[in-house]
């Protein structure tokens, strides 16, 4: 469990008591490239915390078209809030894009650790509110921005993900073709040698 206490210590200190709880209330798994933690029409029962690997979070549309609307890599959480703490069925995916190392906390452990650690509760909030702002920023640049211009977002917001993932994950988190992509990624190639 070091890598999440570790994470969470770079909010605030935590007491040996402290990391003890958190120990006991998460579990660490090892999930396959391409093994679902949230399938559509089920309830997110997780926080999930990424030791290694890589996750998208994405919606199917009318005919069955992927829409990413999150990656999560290293040192970063995936979950549909909205489903953990309603308890209402998800109606997003959630998929390993690599193997990868996970930490789990279920809803009454959260809960429970809120109740017992406040600090961490202040974490979670802090973490939340990041989540929160990073949305309200590709929400604003779905809506403002040219293609090129969210690609470099995407570039700026994922700088170690660019590499790792392939153009039709990228294209279909920007909402372009995979082909429209190849060409800006090729412009940009062009223009800055």
């Amino acid at each position: 469990m070091h890598p999440l206490i570790a994470h969470f210590q770079q909010y605030l200190p935590l007491s040996e008591e402290e990391k003890e709880m958190i120990t006991a209330r998460a579990n660490r798994r090892q999930v396959k490239r391409r093994q679902m933690i949230l399938q559509e029409g089920f309830t997110c029962k997780h926080y999930t915390f990424v030791v290694q690997g890589c996750f998208k979070m994405y919606g199917l549309d009318g005919k069955g078209a992927e829409h990413n609307i999150q990656f999560a890599a290293e040192n970063d959480w995936v979950a549909d809030i909205g489903s953990f703490h309603s308890g209402k069925p998800s109606g997003f995916f959630i998929e390993a894009i690599e193997p990868s190392d996970i930490i789990q906390i279920e809803q009454q452990d959260l809960y429970f650790l809120y109740l017992n650690i406040p600090k961490l509760d202040r974490i979670f909030k802090v973490i939340i509110e990041n989540k929160f702002v990073e949305l309200q920023n590709r929400v604003l640049q779905n809506i403002s921005s040219t293609a090129k211009q969210r690609y470099l977002y995407f570039l700026e917001q994922y700088p170690h993900l660019s590499n790792r993932l392939p153009n039709t994950q990228i294209a279909s988190y920007l909402g372009i073709t995979p082909e429209f992509l190849s060409k800006i990624r090729k412009d940009l190639a062009e223009t800055n040698p």
